[in-house]
Parts: C-alpha cells; sequence; structure tokens
C-alpha cells in the first residue's frame, strides 16, 4: 500500500518525507480577544469578525422575522403598522441576504479556511481583506441606520416608479449600504481568486485542492460577473433621487425595465453566492465524518463551474411579466432547469457517498442531512418556481420556496459548518447534548414555518400583506408558532457556542482524522499557519489509505 501523508519538512524526495507536523513553543502566541475589535490582517481573525458580526446580524433579522409572523399570527392588522411591516420586511431581507449568509460563508468560512487549506500563511492581500471586512461593518451600521432614521417602504427589490414616489432619506441610506456591501464583496471575491490561483502550496495539484476552495473560486468568479452590475443600478437610482436625473423616472422618458434587468442580473445568482459555499462545506463534511472519499471529485468541481456559467443566464425569470418576446421566454426557463441538473449532481455524489457507510448522528451530521432534506424540498418547489407561465409567483408559494432553499439550505448549512469547524477555531468541542436538542427545535421551527406557506400560496394567499381573508388563520398561526421554535433554537445555539468557548471540552488538532491541511496544524491555528509550509503527497478525501498511516 502506499504510504502518503502531509509533512513540513521533507527532504527533496518528497515519497520519503517525515511523518509529523513540528510546532515550535517559540512561535508567536494565539491572538487575544482584544484583538478580534482592531484592524488586523490576519485571516483567521477577519473570518472570525464576520462570522460573529454576522450572526449578531441574524438576530436582529430574526427578531424582526418574529415581529412580522406575530403580525400575520391575526388576519387584521393589529400589531404592527402597515408602514412599519414594510420597512421591516425589506431589512429583514436584506440583512438575512447580504450581511449573514453572504458574509457568513464568504467572509467568514471562506476566510478563515481557504488559506488553511491551501497550505497558505494568509490571504494574497490582507490589508484590502480587512478593509472589506469594516467596509462591511460599515454598511450594516448605515443599513440599521436607515431603519431607526424613517421608515422604507419600497421593498428589498427597490422597484421604481414605488422607490421614486415614496424615496425619502432613510431609503437613501439604504442604498448606500448596499453599494458599501457590494464593494466590499468585489474586494473579497478579487482576494480569494488571486489567492487560490496563485498561493497554494507547490506541491498541491488542482485536483488535490479541498472541494471548499472550488466552492469559494466558482462563487468569488460569479460575485465579479454580478455585483458591479447591481452597484451601477443602485448608483443611477441613487442619483435619480437625489440628483434630479431621470434614468428609471417614466415620466421623464426614464426606463424602470432596465432597472429590473440591472437588478436581477445580480439578484438571482445571488442565490448561488449563498447557497455554493455551503455546497463546499457539505463536500468537505460528508466524506470526513463517513470516513469515504467522495463519491467524485470531478462531478461535484465541474458542476460548481457549471452552475456560475448558468447562472449567469437566469435573470429574466423574475421579469417575465414585461415585453419579453416567447423565445426569450423559452430561454429563461431552460437556463435554470439547466442549473437545476448540477444541483441534483452533487446532491447525488453526497448521497452516494454516504451510501453503505455507518453514519454517526453527530450534530454535524444531523445539520448536514438536514440540509441535504431542506435543499431537496426547495429546488423541488423551485422547479415550479421555474416554469414562466405557471402564475404562483407574487403566491405564499414563492416564500416558502424562497425559504426552503436559502434558511433551510444555507443556514443549516452554516450550523453544520460551525459544529465542523468550531474545534479548530477554538480549541474546544460544542456540546454534544445541546448540539442534538439544537437540530430537533431547528427542524421542527423549519417545517412548521415554511412548509405550511406552499398550501397558502396555491390557495391564493398573497406575499408582502399585512390583512388577509380569514379562510388563511389556522395555516398562519402555524407558521407563527414555527417562527418562535426558531427563535427558541437560535438561542441555544448561542448558549452552546458561548459555554463551549469558554468551558467545552479540548478537541485536540484534529477531533474529525480528516485529511485537509487545515487540520494539520494546531487548533486554534498559530498565527501564521504553520512553522514551515505543508507539502501535499495526497489527496484531500483519500480515506480508501491505511488511514493510521495518513494521520500518523
Amino acid at each position: 500500500m502506499k504510504k502518503v501523508d502531509f509533512s513540513v519538512n521533507p527532504p527533496l524526495d518528497e515519497s520519503q518525507a517525515p511523518t509529523r507536523l513540528i510546532f515550535h513553543i517559540s512561535h508567536p502566541e494565539p491572538w487575544k480577544i482584544r484583538d478580534y475589535f482592531t484592524f488586523n490582517t490576519d485571516h483567521k481573525v477577519i473570518g472570525i469578525q464576520y462570522l460573529v458580526t454576522g450572526f449578531i446580524f441574524y438576530l436582529i433579522a430574526g427578531l424582526m422575522a418574529i415581529a412580522l409572523r406575530t403580525e400575520l399570527a391575526t388576519a387584521d392588522s393589529d400589531f404592527l403598522d402597515p408602514n412599519l411591516d414594510n420597512s421591516l420586511m425589506t431589512n429583514h431581507g436584506t440583512i438575512m441576504i447580504v450581511l449573514w449568509i453572504v458574509k457568513s460563508t464568504i467572509g467568514g468560512f471562506g476566510n478563515y479556511l481557504v488559506p488553511l487549506m491551501i497550505g497558505a500563511r494568509n490571504m494574497a492581500f490582507p490589508k484590502l481583506n480587512a478593509i472589506a471586512f469594516w467596509l462591511n461593518l460599515v454598511a450594516g451600521l448605515l443599513l440599521l441606520l436607515s431603519f431607526i432614521f424613517s421608515n422604507y417602504h419600497s421593498n428589498w427589490t427597490t422597484y421604481p416608479p414605488l422607490s421614486l414616489i415614496t424615496a425619502n432619506n432613510a431609503q437613501s441610506l439604504w442604498i448606500l449600504s448596499i453599494i458599501l456591501g457590494v464593494i466590499s464583496s468585489i474586494l473579497d471575491s478579487i482576494n480569494f481568486v488571486i489567492t487560490i490561483l496563485m498561493m497554494k502550496v507547490p506541491s498541491m495539484k488542482w485536483d488535490q485542492i479541498p472541494l471548499f476552495c472550488w466552492a469559494i473560486l466558482g462563487t468569488s468568479i460569479l460575485a465579479l460577473l454580478s455585483t458591479p452590475i447591481l452597484a451601477v443600478g443602485l448608483f443611477l437610482l441613487l442619483f435619480d433621487i437625489n440628483f434630479g436625473t431621470s434614468f428609471f423616472k417614466p415620466d421623464a422618458d426614464g426606463n424602470i425595465v432596465i432597472y429590473q434587468h440591472l437588478s436581477w442580473f445580480y439578484a438571482h445568482p445571488t442565490v448561488y453566492l449563498m447557497i455554493l459555499p455551503i455546497f463546499g462545506i457539505m463536500s468537505e463534511i460528508i466524506p470526513t465524518h463517513v470516513q469515504k472519499p467522495i463519491f467524485s471529485y470531478k462531478a461535484i468541481a465541474f458542476s460548481t463551474l457549471a452552475i456560475c456559467v448558468a447562472a449567469s443566464f437566469v435573470w429574466v425569470q423574475h421579469i417575465f411579466i414585461s415585453d419579453t418576446p416567447n423565445w426569450m421566454q423559452m430561454l429563461f426557463t431552460l437556463s435554470p432547469l439547466i442549473v437545476s441538473v448540477a444541483l441534483c449532481v452533487k446532491i447525488c455524489v453526497w448521497v452516494a457517498t454516504l451510501w453503505g457507510r455507518k453514519i454517526r448522528f453527530t450534530s454535524v451530521m444531523l445539520f448536514a442531512i438536514g440540509f441535504l432534506f431542506m435543499f431537496a424540498m426547495g429546488s423541488l418547489s423551485g422547479m415550479i418556481m421555474e416554469i414562466v407561465p405557471f402564475e404562483v409567483h407574487d403566491t405564499y408559494d414563492v416564500v416558502g420556496h424562497f425559504h426552503y432553499v436559502l434558511f433551510g439550505g444555507s443556514v443549516f448549512g452554516i450550523y453544520a459548518g460551525i459544529y465542523h469547524w468550531f474545534p479548530k477555531m477554538t480549541g474546544r468541542m460544542m456540546n454534544e447534548a445541546w448540539g442534538r436538542v439544537h437540530f430537533v427545535l431547528t427542524f421542527i421551527g423549519t417545517n412548521l414555518t415554511f412548509l405550511p406557506m406552499h398550501k397558502l400560496g396555491l390557495q391564493g394567499m398573497s406575499r408582502r400583506v399585512v390583512m388577509y381573508d380569514t379562510q388563511f388563520i389556522t395555516l398562519n398561526q402555524l407558521c407563527t408558532i414555527g417562527a418562535f421554535l426558531l427563535g427558541l433554537s437560535v438561542i441555544l445555539f448561542a448558549l452552546n457556542a458561548i459555554f463551549s468557548w469558554q468551558k467545552g471540552e479540548l478537541a485536540g488538532d484534529n477531533p474529525w482524522e480528516s485529511l485537509t491541511l487545515e487540520w494539520t496544524t494546531s487548533s486554534p491555528p498559530i498565527i501564521e499557519n504553520w512553522e514551515v509550509l505543508p507539502v501535499v503527497t495526497h489527496g484531500p478525501y483519500d480515506y480508501e489509505y491505511n488511514h493510521d498511516e495518513l494521520l500518523s
């Protein structure tokens, strides 16, 4: 049997490399708590900064969601003023997508893990990396300031002419916050592309790059293609509101459909900006926790790149009521179905990897399997959404589908990633008993909140409403109960994370017996990751070899 391992001080012949990583006590100590509140250029610090601030924004957006669901527990408007309801809706969606899911997956996990996984000491542009984080934080504060300053009524799509008619200072602040968030994403994406392409350790071949890095690479390329277009549209809208231009003013020969094109050219691909890193997380977790090679490395890598290409041609699906030629409607009906094929490839590969192995139902695997279920549910309902003439696009069926994909998919994936890499980040294990309870509450709460929405939509209940027909009360009350269960689950998770970080069981350097490079350094890693850069002599998922030899 071929003996393969990682080594950090090899002789010239890599096949005879020593079998142990050596760390010297003389190396600088890990970062202190106060360092996480400074302009720090270490990728690990920035990753944790993204994760913690993202979770705080998640709590804020979650409180907004509970307020919205409390209002919808009754058929009348008796809890929130309709204008406040619109403002909460706008900011809930924006914070969840831009400041929680996107920034936690790309900014948080991406920054922390990518250099460790490819054998680099830091990102290619450390200062640019820190600037991107602080821009994102300023963007979040501006968004919250816009909510406190005044109510913003145009929803998160900001469609003109509504956004022009209701324009106020709050809306301008909201637009500025999104522009800053877009700039932050562009800086992050440039950094990731250069880091992955140029800074992987020389001994790492392209088919030895962890699949999470492929996911971040594809996500970054897609972000570089789509986010500048959104920035252009928002800049023009900002000028229309504040400087008397008429790019989108219909009474001054402006074109409101152009804004929809500019907006959705980003807004639909942003679904994949959120979910592609989660796919990468799943591709790391599943083979590690069943100790089995990924069923098809190339299928996962190539399907990621295929999604990036196909996702650039789906935006017209959202503006189907505009004057779109029939041949174009057919094209934009087919392109999302092509994306669905690539998604099915990934799910099949993960299921095939799980097949025939004894699964340990740890918190990590519970959330990973929960992700597969939730995303499959969302994908099935999405097949209906992709059929342009099928008229459910302004009903609660859309809300249910959207949340199964983005909450059920992304949030379950984020939780799985946190439980998996928490030992690496802190050196301690999350409490398993609390983790299982957290999963049960999250799973029940998610399905209880969003599954009834499909029936509400098929029965004709419109979305974005405060008052509705009394026939929908029972299902809406079920949704509200589910929302409160989700709120309880988040509190339990936060307590588990804080307690485990302080007093959790010591994890050791590699508690999961993983073969990817981030587990070959200490937990938590030293400041520059390794004393001497590692040499890669086997693939990240080569669990078919003698496992003791690989880890020795």
